[in-house]
């Protein structure tokens, strides 16, 4: 880092087995696992997802030599339930299965063609086409949303099938935008098993009653490029190399003070595995474990538009393949996702997870009025990343290691709104119309990223700061400006709510660990980016979504709880995730707990939003508080003044004073 070259860090034996530990599976590992559990259970078995049996803390932190095991998530279509296969990659043997009875798995991408072939085929389908005017039925395009859950109100016709429930769309043209021609009211029902329809739902049984379909055109591809701007290029270089270093073959990497293991899976996409700085553990596990996207509209078929994107699709399988100068910008290094297709071949995503390191801008600054001297840093971070699109919507997940030793996680929301039509002009009381005839619904976007703490170590606890205000005109607070923190200890799991009155804040300390002050070393979250959830809580989508309730919970570790709604989403009735967790009342004061964060984005959809939608940014952010002790990034590298450039009237495209040029005539740098 201090001269600009990749540095390489050695590690010792307990760290090459710990690498190896948490390296995710690789590719011919999977192919062993699909290959071994066809011969011994058919050829005829689906695969959910296959991924890596992840070891215990305190059994990776010990140095000991653990067996690699794998796990896979199998099915049969005609079967109502998933298999757990456990299988030793040493003795390449199966060791435990377990059948799940009643649940439904993950629904992969190969269901969205023939689901959408199947539907465009069904002769009810196309006659609710032809009513709106369509008759190209190449032209028409149907999304397979899950069912949100199973419905009492139709429980007739769809009880005991794995259900899919489709919106659709028509084009004009060939690789026209469809989600500018809602085809609304009609929605098709389909067994995702059987691959038959259930039922065609048409809204508008009088010809009369039907919403056109909204005619104009509005693409985002081919627009060209509008050369007025004059943007200039923005040249991001390394010349000397970048600063981190990263194994290709176990995916940890070191950065600064910062080293982890770089983890993907089927279902959530990018994780991050034993998290430290300067070699003091921080975080053991993060990932982005659910999403949940309730739409607030009771009307037709929109009621049941409340998606969980991770746990009923995988976000790691619809990861993108990142592109440079594209989706990644400057020194880039690429890592290829592995996961299996359904009928287990073997699916490589390659440049799926992107590393760069960014510029950050001033770290600290100071300047001494009385002696004229100023010294200031800059600073930079460490990114890792991925981008997954599911449907509709595209989602970035980054991850940011700063130099004061703060983690970040940020989620950008992009792609294009879940549109339906409407009478061009008129007012909506559930949504906004966004091009004429076209509606975009209010709708919620709730994240919750699984923290497994370990500042310190794992004996952890939770703390609540709250800022208070001494009584007015009481002899604490005579002039009326006395307030003061106050911190109370969580003895017992819960889910935690934000006080904006108070400033309420969290922190997670290691009491055992003192620092300078002796004060517990400890990490500090603020709730940024909260989201009040505005489904009921009594309803089917409010229950299957009761993690969305409290913007954190704190539970202690479990290791059969990962997923904050369940195991198994599709289909699921609210029964299981963490309102069931914390209904234990399992202690929490100098555990190994977990911390659940929820945070999103509030969306009421806009004019700007389409035809597709600029990114909208949610997060949060752990920073160091009392965990050093004193500022971590005193010692910085000053920059170099050769890696900027003076920019002066004579070599700016801008004259009489706007840029660099003050109003009497003299520059702005002098």
């Amino acid at each position: 880092f201090t001269d600009g070259h990749s540095i390489l860090l050695r590690c010792d034996k307990n760290e090459k087995k710990r690498m190896k530990a948490l390296t995710p599976l690789t590719k011919e590992e999977i192919v062993l696992v699909v290959k071994k559990i066809k011969l011994e259970f058919g050829e005829d078995v689906y695969f959910e997802q296959v991924y890596l049996h992840e070891p215990e803390k305190n059994e990776v932190w010990a140095g000991k030599k653990i067996p690699r095991i794998a796990i896979a998530n199998t099915y049969r279509m005609s079967e109502n339930y998933v298999s757990i296969i456990k299988m030793s990659l040493e003795t390449e043997t199966i060791i435990e299965k377990k059948k799940i009875n009643d649940v439904r798995p993950m629904i992969s991408a190969e269901y969205f063609d023939e689901i959408e072939n199947l539907v465009k085929a069904d002769p009810d389908f196309i006659k609710a086409c032809a009513r709106r005017g369509i008759s190209d039925m190449s032209l028409v395009c149907v999304d397979p949303w899950s069912s949100a859950g199973s419905w009492k109100e139709h429980e007739e016709t769809e009880k005991d099938f794995f259900v899919s429930h489709t919106f659709a769309w028509v084009r004009s043209k060939k690789n026209d935008n469809h989600y500018a021609h809602p085809i609304e009211g009609v929605n098709a029902v389909v067994d995702i098993s059987s691959l038959k329809i259930l039922r065609v739902d048409d809204y508008h049984k009088d010809d009369k009653d039907i919403i056109p379909i909204p005619k104009i055109d509005n693409n985002y591809e081919d627009q060209g490029e509008n050369e007025t701007y004059g943007f200039k290029p923005i040249i991001i270089q390394q010349p000397q190399g970048v600063s981190f270093c990263l194994n290709r073959e176990t995916h940890e990497i070191n950065w600064f003070q910062w080293s982890m293991i770089i983890g993907f899976n089927a279902r959530e996409g990018l994780t991050l595995h034993d998290i430290k700085f300067a070699g003091r553990p921080l975080l053991y596990r993060v990932s982005l474990a659910e999403m949940v996207v309730p739409y607030g509209t009771p009307e037709y078929g929109h009621y049941r538009k409340n998606v969980f994107d991770i746990g009923e699709y995988g976000l790691g399988k619809l990861a993108n393949s990142l592109k440079l100068a594209c989706d990644c910008l400057g020194s880039i290094e690429y890592l290829d996702a592995h996961i299996v297709a359904r009928n287990g071949d073997l699916v490589t995503i390659q440049n799926a997870i992107c590393i760069h390191e960014e510029d950050n801008g001033l770290a600290w600054k100071h300047y001494d009025f009385r002696t004229e001297r100023t010294d200031s840093r800059r600073a930079r971070k460490l990114v890792i990343s991925f981008i997954a699109t599911v449907g509709n919507y595209d989602y970035a997940l980054y991850y940011y290691f700063h130099v004061d030793g703060t983690f970040e996680c940020e989620v950008k929301a992009t792609g294009i709104i879940n549109t339906t039509a409407c009478i061009p002009y008129s007012e909506q009381k559930y949504g906004a119309e966004v091009s004429p005839g076209v509606l975009g619904h209010i709708h919620q976007h709730i994240f919750c990223a699984r923290l497994d703490l370990a500042i310190d170590g794992d004996s952890n606890s939770v703390v609540q700061i709250d800022t208070l205000q001494e009584p007015a005109a009481s002899p604490q607070n005579p002039w009326g400006n006395a307030y003061y923190h106050n911190e109370s200890l969580l003895e017992f799991e819960q889910g935690c709510d934000e006080n904006l009155s108070s400033m309420r804040y969290w922190k997670f300390i290691n009491s055992n660990k003192r620092n300078a002050v002796d004060k517990p070393t400890a990490y500090k979250l603020e709730p940024t980016s909260t989201v009040t959830p505005m489904v009921q809580p009594f309803s089917l989508s409010g229950r299957r979504a009761a993690f969305t309730m409290h913007p954190l919970w704190i539970t202690p570790y479990d290791k059969t709880e990962y997923y904050p709604a369940g195991d198994f989403m599709n289909h699921s009735d609210g029964s299981s995730g963490l309102a069931a967790y914390v209904a234990k009342k399992r202690p929490i004061v100098n555990k190994d707990i977990v911390a659940w964060i929820n945070f999103g984005v509030h969306h009421i959809p806009r004019p700007e939003d389409f035809p597709v939608q600029p990114c909208i940014s949610t997060g949060f952010k752990l920073m160091p508080s009392g965990f050093f002790d004193r500022n971590p990034c005193l010692d910085l590298p000053k920059t170099s003044a050769s890696t900027s450039t003076l920019i002066t009237s004579s070599s700016s495209c801008c004259t009489n004073g706007t840029n660099g040029i003050t109003k009497n005539g003299t520059t702005s740098h002098e």
